[in-house]
């Protein structure tokens, strides 16, 4: 019995993780796969074809400069998402401000917002700014959209530390500035770090918004382009499969190596000390 309950919380997890697990492990298959074994349906490749992953970054592809754009857009909004939604959770959890659960339903309201609702107004204003086909014009709009998630795990991460940090801070002579950086922020680490993971992950796996914002082929990301692959009279299932691959190996290898911060993070700020 003491073994059978020692293996069943490792059988319970690969039953769980088997379904996640299968899409990704018949990706990399596919991808090792040759046009005649893709179309004959073949589930496993009879000998690894790698010509997918050479075409992939061939010069027909610009697929380096499509993870190029991909990287700097969700770099920049994971960076300035947390930057401004540091200011904000910091007044909302630390300041008397008179209507403090209005801001608070509102930005909650505000991450309920569908991207397709915004579509339009957004291709309109960013076109008037002439911002279309830049990285601002995707950064701005990744930046509001990934507010209320920043706002909200940073709040509650700075509502936990106690008052007196900040009266020690004041006889230090620290300033707001300085309070924020030398003080909260590093006690607030774990949060500001799955913060920053989770703002990067959705960017780098949007699609919607580069695709109708970004319609130069040189401002692509790697979703985009990969998108764009097909042609007029081919379907390249393993070319396609290929890129998937590749954009999706380091978000994969990332969470792995993290999973420990990022699960501390999201816990330390649902539990209040």
């Amino acid at each position: 019995m003491k073994k059978v309950a020692k293996i069943a919380p490792y059988g319970f997890a690969i039953l769980f993780l088997l379904p996640i697990a299968l899409p990704f492990i018949w990706q990399i298959l596919t991808s090792l796969m040759s046009p005649a074994e893709i179309a004959s349906g073949s589930s496993w490749p009879s000998a690894l074809y790698f010509k997918n992953y050479l075409d992939v970054f061939s010069g027909r592809y610009s697929f380096l400069r499509y993870i190029a754009n991909s990287f700097i857009i969700s770099s920049a909004t994971a960076v300035l998402s947390i930057a401004i939604g540091c200011l904000a959770a910091y007044a909302l959890a630390r300041m008397r401000l008179r209507y403090k659960n209005a801001f608070m339903l509102a930005i909650l309201s505000a991450a309920m917002l569908p991207q397709i609702a915004a579509i339009s107004p957004l291709f309109l204003i960013l076109r008037r700014a002439g911002l279309l086909n830049t990285y601002w014009g995707l950064i701005i709009p990744y930046i509001g959209f990934n507010l209320p998630l920043a706002v909200w795990m940073l709040y509650n991460f700075f509502r936990q530390l106690p008052p007196e940090l900040e009266e020690a801070a004041a006889l230090d002579g620290a300033g707001f500035g300085s309070t924020i950086w030398h003080v909260f922020l590093p006690l607030a680490a774990p949060g500001v770090f799955t913060t920053a993971i989770l703002v990067f992950i959705f960017c780098w796996n949007e699609f919607l918004l580069a695709l109708t914002l970004n319609t130069r082929e040189s401002m692509r990301t790697v979703t985009v382009g990969i998108a764009m692959f097909p042609g007029l009279y081919e379907m390249p299932w393993g070319i396609i499969f290929a890129a998937a691959t590749v954009i999706t190996l380091p978000l994969v290898i990332l969470v792995l190596v993290l999973q420990k911060k990022i699960v501390s993070g999201l816990m330390a700020g649902a539990i209040k000390s």
